[in-house]
């Protein structure tokens, strides 16, 4: 087993732990899916997650918004259409390869993710500043290291940036 810090105790996780960190998570994706209720966010989850792809990546191709989905590219077809018709994206054509379509947000797509994750912001820091700055500092400690342990395996980027 990884020793962290020094220490020299070796144990594996308790019950009591892992149902602590199994509650931690369902909480966290609550957070994340309460950030896209309500307001004015007229986009669904799933069409949330291109936008978030095209947010972190810019202009993409269809196959690579696929891939960062982990979805079809028929999916992704889909989505974009949808999305193209409420005026949230472009599509676009590869200047060195005419047949690769690609996608891109507009200021529309772009303002609901912003919208979507200020709110996201908004109730995280809601939730943190009820805790001691001390407790807030290990506890953020302890998730940038989970994450390292992670190593980016565990999520598929788009949602990785709903849940950031």
């Amino acid at each position: 087993m990884h020793k962290h810090g020094g220490d020299d105790e070796s144990v594996s996780t308790s019950p009591e732990d892992l149902r602590a960190f199994e509650v931690a998570t369902r909480d966290l994706v609550g957070v994340a899916l309460r950030s896209i209720e309500g307001g004015d966010v007229d986009v669904t989850l799933p069409q949330l997650r291109l936008l978030m792809v095209l947010s972190e990546e810019g202009t993409v191709s269809s196959s690579q918004a696929a891939r960062a989905l982990g979805v079809a590219a028929s999916t992704v077809t889909r989505l974009a259409d949808r999305l193209l018709a409420s005026g949230h994206l472009r599509r676009g054509a590869d200047r060195s390869n005419r047949s690769v379509v690609t996608l891109d947000s507009t200021a529309r797509g772009r303002a609901v993710v912003e919208q979507v994750n200020a709110r996201r912001q908004d109730e995280l820091r809601r939730i943190l500043d009820q805790l001691d700055p001390t407790e807030r500092s290990d506890c953020a400690a302890t998730l940038r290291r989970i994450h390292e342990c992670l190593d980016g395996t565990s999520t598929p980027p788009a949602l990785s940036s709903l849940l950031r």
